[in-house]
Parts: structure tokens; C-alpha cells; sequence
């Protein structure tokens, strides 16, 4: 009887939960990705947390130890070798996921972690200038792409799996847990967004944000001392400012890809190529007699929200940045955007009339929101690291930056999904390397 009895209520509760699912379809929905994220969403933040961790280490040794800059063309070239003989498949990097998430084929191979943190580790601890986002999105995208078959995803199960896995990898290195679920939903499709992913980009960047934490991983930290009212000149100036970024933003972004093809035309043998890259940054490293321009550079990041430093700094940084790159070093090119950015936004200082603080923050974000497409990520992400009182001011040079910065960004598989102005609208639909 009381067998009876307990499977009666048994099977009426399975009639209620298929009811309410039933009739709150967005309830599974929710609880499945909330499964998903939060297997990813851990693996990420972990992985995000040694990557961070290591890469400070390397940093701080390669500081103690300058004689190290020496061998930067011996490590280009073992990376260079590594990729050529193992990595064809994955040498995409970024433009990889993007082009994932417009049309799924393949797994994305789990061997892309390894291949790019060992990369990352190797231009960083000889003394490369580049930066780490392109290193936590390879890394989230291909650990999240290996949940695909077990957890029998369809395509566009998968899609979203790959935008929250960059949402996961962008906002738990970053500590803006909030930029990288809408980053991950704003990158890959110009001028449009895919809602049916806004859940779980947020779950998996909150979650593999706070995993990062748990690892006790800091970041660094930004602060704008002063934010003026907001009237007509003000928010003039700010426009102005938005102008520069995105002219800056530009000029990034095609310098970079135009100096890749220039290395893949004058030297035919790949490795070869970071070799040699690694000779220019090296010897401009030794005669210039600073190491201010190669890795990630944050401590003159800080120092432009705080004092002047050389209006020359943000166009040095540049240079030995789209050399390291374009040689085919790996890395990300977003902190050293944030360097370029805030730099320029000091530099920017001596003719307009804003604080030097909210100059450099301005800077920071809406170089990359250029560079990238991705305005409204960077104005989230500049009130997630400077406060909301910058809010309208950041907001405004992202969008400006964003819209000078023309058909352009360092990722070429952005396929343009609204034209920043109406007299393009035949290339939408087209990818951004087609333009």
C-alpha cells in the first residue's frame, strides 16, 4: 500500500514538472545552460586563474633577469615550429571561434590550450609586447568545444556554447564579468547581437569570474579621481577625443594585418618569421634601454591615469606591438590596446580640457571598442573597472571610436551584421577580410 502510495506521488510530480515545462519552456532552457556554464564556466576560470598567475611570474622574472630579451628570436622561432609542424589547424586563433560560431564544423582541438598558453608564456617571458585575451578565449573556446558531442549539442546549441565559452574566457581575465558576456555576444557579428545566448554568456563569465577568485587571482586595478559635470563642451570634447581613438583604432588594425602579409611575403618558411621579429623587438629593446614597451606594459597604464607621461608612448607601443604579431608571436593584442588607448587619451591631455585620469580611461576603452566592433562590451567594461560616474563620458568615445574605425578590426572574420552607415549596406553579410 504504501509502495502504492510513493509511486502515485512520484509519478505526479513528473506530470507537474512536465506541466510547468510545458508551459515555462524558458525554465529548461535556463536550468541546462546553468548545468553547462557551470562545468565550463569552472574549467575556464581555473584555466584563466594559472594562465594569470604564470604569466605574472614570467613578467616578474623576465624583469629580473633582461639578459632574457636576448633569446626572444630563439623562442620565436621554437613557437614558429611548434605551430608549423603541430598547429596548423588551430594557428587561426580568435578568428578560429568566430568563424566557429558563423558556421560550426569541426571540434575546435583541445590541443589549442596548450599550443597558445606555451606561445603566450614564451613571448611574454623573453619579452614580446603582446597581451593575454587572445590566450583565455583559445583557451576557454577550445576547452567548452570539447563538451559539444557529450553533451550531444545541435548547432546552434553549439554556437552559443562557443560565444558563452569567450563571454567565460574575456570576463574572467579580465575580472568584468559583465564586459565578457557582452563581448561574447557583440564580436563575432558586427552591429548585432544574439540574444538567445545572453543567459548563458552571463552565467558562464560570472561563473568562471568568480572560479578565477576562488584562485585567489588578482587584477588590476584603475581608478578616475575626478569626473566632471557633464554639459554641451564637456560631452563636445569627449566626442572629439572618440574621433582620435577610432582614427587609432584604425590605423591598428589595418598596420597589423598589412605587416603580417608583409612577413608572410617576404619570408616563406613560418618559423622564420618570429625569428625575425624577434631580432627587431630584441635590438629595439637594447638600444632603446627600456623594457617599458614590451609585455603587457600595466605599470604605464597605471601611471597615464595618474601623472603625464610621452605623448610618444602610445605610438612606440604600437609599433612593437604589431611587430611582435604580425612576426607571428602569440598573444592578445586587447592589453596592449588598453596601453595604446590610454596613452593616447594622456597624450590627448594637452589640448583637451578634460581630466587627465578620464582622458586615459576614455582611451583605454574605446581604442579597443575600434578595434574590435565591440562598443558596448568596452563601455560596460570601463564602468565595471572605473566606476558608473564615467559611464556617458565612455560611452560616447566607444561609440565614436567605433564608427571612425571604418570596415576595420583585428579580428578579420567579423561578418558585418549591420554597416555603421546606410551607404554599405551591400556588405552585409560579407566578412570583414572580403571588404
Amino acid at each position: 500500500m504504501f509502495k502504492n502510495n510513493k509511486k502515485s506521488v512520484f509519478r505526479t510530480l513528473l506530470i507537474l514538472i512536465k506541466l510547468f515545462f510545458r508551459k515555462y519552456p524558458s525554465a529548461l532552457f535556463v536550468l541546462k545552460w546553468l548545468f553547462i556554464t557551470l562545468i565550463t564556466g569552472i574549467l575556464i576560470g581555473s584555466a584563466s586563474a594559472f594562465f594569470l598567475q604564470t604569466l605574472e611570474w614570467a613578467t616578474q622574472f623576465r624583469e629580473n633577469h633582461l639578459w632574457l630579451i636576448a633569446f626572444l628570436p630563439l623562442g620565436g622561432f621554437l613557437v614558429g615550429l611548434m605551430y608549423h609542424h603541430f598547429g596548423k589547424d588551430v594557428e587561426a586563433g580568435n578568428n578560429l571561434l568566430i568563424e566557429t560560431i558563423h558556421e560550426p564544423q569541426k571540434i575546435i582541438p583541445l590541443k589549442m590550450a596548450p599550443f597558445v598558453y606555451l606561445g603566450t608564456m614564451v613571448t611574454h617571458f623573453f619579452g614580446g609586447s603582446a597581451g593575454r585575451e587572445g590566450t583565455a578565449l583559445q583557451m576557454a573556446g577550445a576547452i567548452a568545444d570539447q563538451f559539444s558531442k557529450p553533451f550531444n549539442l545541435s548547432e546552434d546549441d553549439r554556437k552559443i556554447l562557443i560565444i558563452s565559452a569567450i563571454a567565460a574566457g574575456f570576463g574572467s581575465v579580465f575580472g568584468t564579468p559583465l564586459a565578457g558576456a557582452i563581448f561574447g555576444l557583440e564580436v563575432f557579428l558586427v552591429g548585432r547581437l544574439k540574444y538567445n545566448a545572453l543567459f548563458p554568456a552571463i552565467s558562464a563569465a560570472i561563473i568562471a569570474d568568480l572560479v578565477t577568485k576562488l584562485w585567489n587571482t588578482h587584477h588590476t586595478h584603475y581608478h578616475i579621481d575626478f569626473i566632471p559635470e557633464i554639459s554641451f563642451l564637456n560631452l563636445f570634447y569627449a566626442v572629439i577625443a572618440g574621433i582620435f581613438f577610432g582614427i587609432c583604432a584604425a590605423v591598428f588594425s589595418k598596420t597589423i594585418h598589412k605587416t603580417g602579409k608583409l612577413f608572410k611575403t617576404k619570408i616563406v618558411y613560418p618559423p622564420l618569421r618570429p625569428f625575425f621579429g624577434g631580432i627587431i623587438v630584441a635590438s629595439a629593446v637594447f638600444l632603446m634601454g627600456t623594457t617599458k614597451y614590451i609585455g603587457l606594459g600595466i605599470p604605464t597604464i597605471i601611471d597615464s591615469f595618474e601623472q603625464q607621461v610621452p605623448a610618444y608612448d602610445f605610438a612606440l607601443k604600437m609599433i612593437f606591438t604589431i611587430i611582435t604579431l604580425a612576426a607571428g608571436f602569440k598573444g592578445g593584442e586587447v592589453t596592449p590596446l588598453f596601453f595604446i588607448g590610454a596613452t593616447l587619451g594622456n597624450a590627448l591631455g594637452y589640448f583637451i580640457p578634460l581630466p587627465i585620469a578620464l582622458l586615459a580611461g576614455m582611451g583605454f576603452v574605446a581604442v579597443f571598442a575600434g578595434a574590435t566592433n565591440t562598443p558596448i562590451a568596452c563601455s560596460i567594461m570601463a564602468i565595471e573597472l572605473f566606476g558608473n560616474e564615467c559611464g556617458v563620458y565612455v560611452a560616447i568615445a566607444c561609440v565614436v571610436s567605433y564608427l571612425f574605425s571604418g570596415a576595420n578590426s583585428i579580428y578579420k572574420s567579423q561578418i558585418i551584421g549591420e554597416p555603421k552607415n546606410r551607404r554599405f549596406l551591400k556588405d552585409i553579410g560579407k566578412k570583414l577580410s572580403e571588404l
